[in-house]
């Protein structure tokens, strides 16, 4: 969705068609994010996988060992069965070198895009900016008060500096991508406000303003649009409860989400020792 046609809604004076065209739009970038969630659940679902793998190696490693020291024992009768044995271990260690170097490359790499973060963040946007790395994958929530006009999805002054912090990472990085997903309480929207009055729920909010920040990024810091995705979860990804205003305050934030492109990613755990 275009600024402009944020622009024409909440002017008030926008068409029944104008209308429909963005509410059209907002349904295309629903499906957009739907997408790009599932890629990246599939990204995390083949991260456990090898984790999972690791460890199953690990185990048939020492069973192979422990199998060695029993075949030891009985040399002069088991020397061919000792060779493969070896064979086998020497096999499992370079697969098991193999896993350890993929799986810790990955977390070298989002360690090092934290930490240029957060070393370029000011104490008092580190305040407000909470930055986790969590199964590989680079979170990064601001809360709606330093990014958006009060009642609004439009960018504020103050999110600019933040911003342009986070889009030199971002173009830094460039083998990663970008989802923007936006939050909010669950506090209904406010119609009867001139720039509401054509938002119908928490969904279109939420969706509106990761599509601000999408834009912003793209428009003035020059991100490729085609590292971006936004999308909305409104009031239904809350991180503490709405019965308080701080816990309420804690749910209305935008998310950027940095994670290797899965193609890169899979093309990594797929280089591996090939059996002589």
């Amino acid at each position: 969705m275009s600024l402009l046609c944020g622009s024409m809604i909440f002017t008030g004076c926008a068409s029944k068609k104008d209308l429909e065209n963005c509410q059209n739009q907002n349904k295309q970038l629903t499906q957009d994010y739907q997408s790009t969630k599932e890629e990246l659940a599939s990204s995390r679902s083949r991260v456990t996988s090898l984790e999972e793998q690791l460890a199953q190696m690990r185990k048939e490693n020492e069973s192979l060992h422990q199998s060695l020291d029993k075949s030891l024992n009985n040399a002069s009768s088991n020397n061919v069965n000792i060779s493969k044995l070896v064979d086998q271990i020497n096999e499992s260690n370079q697969y098991i070198r193999h896993l350890v170097e993929v799986k810790s490359k990955s977390d070298s790499l989002n360690m090092v895009l934290t930490n240029n973060l957060t070393r370029s963040l000011s104490k008092e946007e580190l305040k407000e900016v909470d930055v986790q790395v969590l199964k590989g994958v680079v979170y990064i929530s601001l809360a709606d008060n330093m990014l958006y006009k009060s009642g609004s999805y439009e960018i504020n002054d103050r999110a600019e500096e933040t911003l342009s912090k986070i889009a030199k990472i971002i173009m830094d990085y460039k083998d990663y991508d970008v989802l923007i997903e936006g939050n909010t309480d669950n506090v209904p929207v406010n119609t009867d406000s001139p720039q509401m009055k054509n938002i119908r729920n928490n969904w279109d909010l939420s969706a509106l303003r990761a599509s601000s920040v999408v834009q912003f990024l793209q428009d003035k810091y020059g991100v490729a649009p085609k590292r971006l995705t936004a999308g909305g979860r409104g009031e239904y990804n809350p991180v503490a409860s709405n019965d308080t205003e701080v816990g309420k305050q804690r749910n209305r934030r935008t998310q950027i989400i940095i994670t290797p492109k899965l193609d890169q990613f899979m093309d990594l755990i797929d280089k591996a020792p090939e059996k002589d």
